[in-house]
């Protein structure tokens, strides 16, 4: 005869498995949005808030990955390693002409002309744009500063063939320019605004060059299959730049936090800056189109990009 304690204990752990099963699959079944951002971005902010995490609660988990640059993290997102990310102008260019079906942009945020700039040493015979021509020049490739260079020289009459280009991430650049190692660097903030504080000379910002405008971008499958919980991170991004516009000296001490540079430096740079979500519109899309397609002229991009055909409806 079966002892009833042991059927009991048998009917218990059977029944325990099936509830930690029921809640496993349960807690496997909950949707995720995975989230990449940079140091000095909206997405920061909406990190620290934690704004978008109490929006979901219940729904979907929030999972943020940091990146040193946009090319990197749209890489990561193209391999479908994110879900939502937030880049200047050239990264989705780039990402779009190796894998045409991979990302959709998400919106835009304000031009950023003095976010971003060339600097040179203190010392150095560069002093005009022309200067450029032959010269050694740090830049993280397919980021920002790729467009914001290759506009520089074309306003001097050069192509990007007419220097050498040194494709760095900016902590590897930052050594490199201060042990002399290149002739120039482009670069944005924060780390603009940290190497700054040694001293180089700025040879030129973006401001009557390029927009250095950010983009939010998604990757297309997570777009088309969980609609509400983009549209839900995306009113909480506007929610937050609405905010960020109306307290930059809040924005400015937790960035300070983020990056390490002191307030003053921050400040100084973010009492300039402009927070504002918008959807992706007719003259946008221009804009953006522009770029690849100087991108493309100048040999540096493999394939035509259609912008308007990346863009989430």
């Amino acid at each position: 005869m079966t002892d009833p304690l042991t059927v009991l204990t048998r009917r218990s752990l059977l029944a325990g498995g099936l509830a930690l099963t029921l809640a496993s699959s349960a807690h496997a079944a909950t949707p995720v949005i995975r989230i990449g951002y940079q140091r000095y971005s909206t997405l920061v902010i909406l990190k620290a808030s934690g704004a978008l995490e109490k929006a979901l609660a219940g729904r979907a988990n929030v999972v943020w990955s940091e990146f040193v640059a946009g090319p990197q993290l749209l890489q990561a997102l193209v391999a479908g390693a994110l879900d939502l990310g937030q880049t200047g102008d050239a990264p989705p260019v780039f990402a779009s002409a190796a894998s045409p079906d991979a990302l959709v942009y998400v919106g835009h945020e304000p031009p950023a002309p003095l976010a971003e700039a060339i600097l040179v040493p203190k010392d150095s015979s560069i002093r005009t744009l022309a200067d450029l021509k032959g010269k050694r020049i740090a830049l993280n490739r397919a980021s920002n500063v790729h467009w914001f260079l290759l506009q520089v020289l074309h306003k001097a009459g050069l192509s990007f063939h007419d220097i050498k280009p040194a494709y760095l991430t900016p902590p590897s650049a930052r050594s490199a320019f201060e042990s002399g190692q290149i002739d120039a660097w482009a670069i944005w903030d924060p780390y603009l605004s940290s190497a700054l504080s040694n001293s180089p000379r700025i040879l030129t910002t973006a401001q009557d060059i390029v927009a250095n405008r950010e983009f939010f971008l998604a990757r297309r499958g997570f777009a088309e299959s969980q609609p509400d919980l983009l549209r839900e991170a995306l009113h909480q991004i506007a929610q937050t730049d609405d905010w960020a516009q109306v307290h930059k000296p809040e924005v400015s001490q937790l960035l300070a936090t983020q990056t390490g540079l002191p307030y003053d430096t921050v400040y100084s740079a973010i009492k300039t800056r402009d927070f504002g979500y918008a959807a992706m519109s007719a003259d946008i899309l221009r804009e953006q189109q522009q770029v690849a397609d100087g991108f493309l002229k100048e040999g540096l991009l493999p394939s035509h990009v259609d912008i308007g055909s990346t863009v989430w409806k």
